[in-house]
């Protein structure tokens, strides 16, 4: 009996000992826990002076990125401390394998989050954390309009309209020439004696007197009949105004920035000139993307930058844009970077081709605890709309404006009205030469005590060269 005592009081001395001890245990765990979300609470990140993502101002830093910063730790409830990047790089690997930039201080856990334009790549996703794209992007051509404008291109003069509104301008000369035709053959005023007189509105002559009204000097033949006039005089106002509206849109299109269209469309464009040194910035993912790529004319860029990169190579996209509007370079990068420098230095453009499809994330350690968290949150402000937002506050600018109120080719429906009223003189003029005819062939018919409607026939038929072949055709089968 006292052993068994003894037996069950050792065993609750046991139990006991384990579950303090257990309990002590999770209480140091769940300190542990405590104390590093605490220290997520406030976190100290990096970023690059990069307009417009990032930008120094009387208050502190603004942009893009600070903005998207402070919704995002709005959202996911923590403080933070923002920098800018020592070395002012983003972030490659040296000669030694060591990465610098914002890169290189995520890895050295020096900041805790690399907040900036930074390309998602292969080589930094081996080695960092990233979270989903915030922004998508692409490589281009930054360059200056002055030196890479076509602004005699051979075939500028048809520019002011559109192609539907010459192909409506031709069909409309091709359809006014053939009404004039009918109705100079049909027209007795026209046309009175069909054995001895010439028809003077020949479709040759048609098409020459209808022509002679765009130059606003006219053409002979002059018509006679009031149905022929009607044509006449309606054709008239049509290239008046036709001529003003050209006038008035070239006059525009010489004035306007869009005139200054550039030549360099394509990289394959960049590689053929001889004009124009390109580069970009050293040791950036786009240099890293041509000197990787196994495209022909890509590889010929990575090899032109190569052999003189100490020349052409620049050490920030802010040095490129400089070097752009000062001498006859092309820089090549990001193309959401380059649109704001064309939204702000109107005399620069951007060649319309993107390559290398790629986005801007957010950086962290790879072993971050935070990168999920982020990668939820910024898909939340995609839904929301609030990146869009914020892109359009950053992104917007006088040149756009200006660019949006410029000249624009003139449209079809903007001359919608007269060709309608076109339509409308051509159908009366052809009704009122067959109402001249039907007066010629009622006349006839009282002389020739014949029926109006055989007369009109005749008349019509004679006029058309219907009656002379079938009177051709009557005599060679009797012949």
């Amino acid at each position: 009996m006292e052993k068994s005592l003894l037996f069950l009081f050792a065993v609750t001395l046991l139990s006991v000992g384990c579950t303090d001890a257990g309990e002590s245990k999770g209480s140091i765990h769940k300190e542990k826990e405590r104390s590093k979300r605490q220290a997520l609470k406030h976190l100290t990140v990096t970023t690059i002076m990069e307009q417009p993502f990032s930008m120094k101002s009387e208050s502190g830093m603004e942009g893009f990125c600070i903005d998207l910063l402070s919704e995002l730790s709005q959202s996911l409830g923590f403080n933070y401390t923002i920098k800018e990047v020592k070395d002012g790089r983003y972030g490659a690997k040296d000669q030694d394998g060591n990465w610098n930039g914002m890169v290189g201080e995520v890895l050295r856990k020096e900041v805790d989050l690399a907040v900036a334009p930074l390309t998602i790549t292969a080589n930094r996703e081996r080695e960092l954390a990233f979270t989903k794209p915030f922004m998508q992007t692409g490589i281009s051509i930054l360059l200056r309009k002055e030196d890479a404008s076509e602004n005699s291109f051979l075939f500028g003069f048809l520019t002011p309209f559109s192609k539907e509104t010459w192909i409506g301008i031709l069909v409309a000369y091709m359809v006014t020439s053939l009404c004039l035709f009918l109705v100079g053959r049909l027209s007795p005023c026209e046309w009175t004696e069909l054995s001895t007189e010439q028809n003077n509105f020949t479709f040759l002559n048609s098409l020459w007197f209808g022509a002679g009204a765009f130059t606003l000097q006219g053409a002979e033949p002059h018509p006679k009949s009031v149905s022929a006039r009607i044509i006449a005089v309606i054709w008239w106002i049509f290239s008046i105004v036709l001529v003003a509206a050209y006038i008035a849109s070239f006059a525009a299109f010489l004035n306007s920035d869009s005139v200054q269209t550039t030549n360099i469309q394509t990289f394959e464009d960049l590689v053929n000139q001889r004009t124009l040194e390109f580069g970009t910035i050293n040791s950036s993912s786009t240099f890293q993307f041509f000197k990787n790529s196994k495209n022909p004319t890509y590889r010929m860029i990575y090899e032109y930058m190569d052999k003189r990169k100490d020349e052409l190579l620049v050490k920030s996209f802010a040095e490129g844009v400089r070097r752009v509007r000062e001498s006859n370079y092309a820089f090549l990068g990001e193309s959401v970077m380059q649109d704001i420098m064309v939204a702000k230095h109107c005399e620069l453009a951007r060649a319309p081709q993107i390559i290398a499809g790629r986005g801007y994330g957010i950086a962290a350690s790879i072993d971050s605890q935070l990168i999920k968290q982020l990668s939820i949150a910024i898909l939340e402000q995609t839904e929301s709309g609030n990146i869009e937002y914020l892109r359009k506050k950053w992104w917007d600018n006088t040149c756009s404006m200006k660019r949006s109120a410029g000249w624009n080719p003139v449209q079809p429906h903007t001359l919608g009205g007269i060709f309608l009223i076109l339509g409308i003189g051509l159908a009366l003029g052809v009704i009122a030469a067959l109402i001249e005819l039907v007066l010629k062939a009622r006349n006839n018919a009282d002389q020739q005590k014949k029926s109006c409607c055989s007369a009109f026939s005749e008349e019509m038929g004679e006029r058309l060269g219907t009656n002379k072949e079938n009177q051709g055709a009557v005599d060679s089968v009797k012949s």
